[in-house]
């Protein structure tokens, strides 16, 4: 699929921390974004629920306090296993 180039404005520290996380992820600014946007997409249009993690990412639900991300992470990944 062709590309378009899209501008976006923000903080430079977000800009730096987010070029970070993607180098560390092994991938890019934009591809990050790209599969992002398309996973709310598909959540918008009701083809793929959002997990706890993104959900509380975007304001829509407060997690346990008493609970770290570790923690979350790893039950969902069990439950998703079938565990």
């Amino acid at each position: 699929m062709p590309t378009t180039k899209l501008t976006l404005s923000t903080d430079r520290e977000l800009v730096r921390q987010a070029k970070e996380l993607a180098r560390r992820k092994g991938t890019t600014l934009s591809a990050m974004f790209h599969r992002y946007m398309r996973l709310l997409i598909r959540q918008e249009n009701g083809q793929e629920p959002l997990g706890a993690l993104t959900r509380q990412a975007l304001g829509v639900v407060e997690l346990p306090p008493d609970r770290d991300d570790q923690e979350l992470l790893a039950e969902a990944l069990l439950r998703a296993k079938g565990g």
